[in-house]
């Protein structure tokens, strides 16, 4: 459940107080992430301070635990709603974030997307050669795209005996 602002303000000390108000909506956004990081050890710190408090008064109450020390006298309910405080504080700070991380992740895909983009779009157009001679000189050879037919030394010689043979025997006939 959430805690109001006065409720904040009278359970807090002053100093306390200026940290919990940096997490709050206006002012959380003026603060640079390094600085909230910073914030967030300092919360947990505060946060856990209190719960240890408030678990120690709870087993005075019980009658499990001796007292902690002759300053801390009350209820088990203070020290409970200050860790509420502390913890409301941390939950704001770890959602402001995790969004700004979500923000860099988010411009950082959409760069990275745009990149790709550019680099398809060039790969698309295909850069022709240039044209080379130019227009009023004549024909160009151009050069067969086919591929050439390798004839062996071995089958010409033998395209070329078989003519002889067959002339041979055309000769003996003949006389």
């Amino acid at each position: 459940m959430s805690v109001p602002c006065k409720l904040e303000r009278s359970l807090l000390n002053h100093e306390e107080y200026e940290t919990i108000r940096l997490t709050h909506h206006p002012a959380i956004y003026d603060v640079e992430p390094t600085d909230l990081a910073d914030l967030r050890s300092r919360l947990r710190k505060m946060r856990d301070r209190e719960r240890t408090l408030s678990r120690q008064k709870r087993r005075e109450v019980r009658g499990k635990g001796g007292a902690r020390g002759a300053n801390f006298p009350g209820t088990a309910e203070r020290p409970s709603q200050r860790k509420q405080v502390f913890a409301a504080a941390l939950k704001r700070l770890n959602r402001e974030l995790t969004r700004l991380h979500n923000l860099t992740a988010r411009t950082t895909h959409v760069e990275a997307a745009r990149k790709a983009l550019a680099l398809r779009r060039a790969a698309n157009f295909i850069s022709y050669p240039s044209a080379g001679l130019t227009s009023n000189e004549g024909m160009v050879p151009r050069s067969s795209t086919r591929r050439r037919k390798i004839v062996t030394g071995a089958r010409i010689g033998r395209v070329s005996q078989a003519t002889k043979v067959a002339q041979a025997m055309r000769d003996a006939r003949g006389a």
